[in-house]
């Protein structure tokens, strides 16, 4: 199940540059993978089995590199540092094209080493480890990390993305504040910004993103701080503001696949569901971008929305079949929003959201609570926006209805 990971982009970091090309590869496995959803997990008998081979763009530069980097690893089993090399460049395209096969791929090169593990693959396997949802594993590991490597900034920023998914604010300024004592300016100004954002001072927010913003011309780091700020801008209800930020996001020529589904997210909201079809084609190997594109041709009652909407059963049905229950966020949305069934969706919103507690959780909760007339289901948000003081208008408006339905 290809979700949109909340621990996004950059995890206020700097992700590797095969992240920014319509780059897909084939690895040879050693574990169970992530496979299509049409196909049932299936363990190769030998090392050498080629699973599957995903199509390269010819003569793409970062292609043959990735090649070497596999090459590499080889003519060298037991170095961790290729191995992690390979493997942080496996999850980047993770991120970049929603397709959860290359977690898969990395979790092969990790499995390869036994402990102790250098920092490097701590690292790496907390970053795995998150994206699975087994985030005390991931805190585990990047604090593992930390001490063999004092100085690994990225480690305390995937921490404090943790905390901030987790809803332990107090947690994710403390690691903010390890950024600034590292002198990461860049990072430490992103992270306290998701802070305040959270924690009910949104106008704070955004004049953080932007000072941010100021201090870095990488492309990396001005993608993942400009789609912040394009949240920030539509929580504060300016429209405007947040599609110029999501355009200059997108100006940048990176595959994101936080980026395209809180932008979808944003066409969707603003009612312009034909924008989200032009706007994401050719993004259905992401089940979260398909999820957007199902609901746009619902909205505009065209006829592949049944077809889309059935690519999704099918793919939900075959991470139930592998046990992956990151994705129940994205299936609570699609049981509601695509098939009208409140309670599914409730339940499902309702275990989402008891692992993660951002606010696009907290909004599936709340609109699956009000559809299914439970308003103790929706009580935890509640308590939230009340603690927090998060200021997005819809989601306090969302909150006040559910208070208002019958309790049961």
């Amino acid at each position: 199940m290809a979700s949109t990971n909340h621990l996004t982009p950059m995890a206020f970091g700097k992700l590797t540059r095969y992240a920014r090309f319509y780059l897909l590869t084939w690895f040879l496995a050693i574990v169970a993978l992530a496979l299509p959803a049409h196909a049932a997990p299936r363990k190769p008998l030998v090392d050498t089995e080629v699973l599957e081979r995903l199509p390269l763009r010819a003569g793409d530069a970062s292609a043959r590199e990735l090649a070497a980097r596999r090459r590499q690893m080889m003519a060298a089993p037991g170095d961790p540092a290729s191995a992690a090399q390979l493997a942080q460049a496996y999850f980047d395209l993770a991120l970049a094209r929603g397709d959860p096969r290359y977690v898969g791929y990395a979790e092969a090169v990790v499995a390869r080493f036994s402990e102790p593990l250098p920092a490097s693959l701590h690292f790496i396997r907390g970053l795995l480890r998150q994206y699975r949802h087994d985030f005390a594993g991931a805190l585990d590991d990047f604090a593992a990390a930390l001490a063999l490597d004092p100085q690994l900034a990225v480690a305390h920023a995937w921490r404090a993305a943790i905390y901030l998914v987790q809803a332990d604010y107090a947690a994710a300024q403390q690691e903010c504040v390890a950024l600034q004592r590292l002198g990461r300016s860049t990072l430490f100004g992103g992270c306290s910004a998701l802070v305040q954002a959270y924690g009910g001072r949104l106008e704070t927010a955004y004049r953080s993103l932007q000072q941010a913003l100021g201090t870095t011309g990488d492309a990396d780091h001005r993608l993942w701080l400009l789609t912040r700020m394009g949240e920030v801008a539509a929580w504060r209800g300016q429209p405007a503001l947040a599609e110029k930020h999501y355009r200059d996001a997108l100006g940048l020529g990176r595959d994101d696949g936080y980026l395209l589904a809180a932008w979808g997210d944003f066409l969707l909201d603003t009612g312009r569901p034909a924008d989200v079809l032009k706007e994401l084609a050719g993004w259905e190997v992401s089940d979260g971008l398909l999820l957007r594109l199902a609901e746009a041709e619902a909205a505009l009652k065209l006829p592949g929305a049944g077809r889309l909407a059935q690519f999704l059963e099918e793919r939900f049905a075959a991470a139930r079949q592998r046990g992956d229950t990151t994705h129940r966020a994205e299936e609570a949305r699609y049981r509601l929003r695509l098939r009208g069934d409140a309670q599914e969706a409730l339940r499902l919103a309702a275990e989402n959201y008891a692992v993660q507690r951002e606010p696009r959780d907290a909004r599936i909760l709340l609109e699956a609570a009000i559809a299914a007339q439970d308003a103790a289901a929706a009580q935890a948000v509640r308590d939230w926006l009340r603690s927090s003081g998060f200021e997005d208008a819809r989601l306090r408006r969302l909150g006040q209805e559910s208070a208002l339905v019958p309790r049961r």
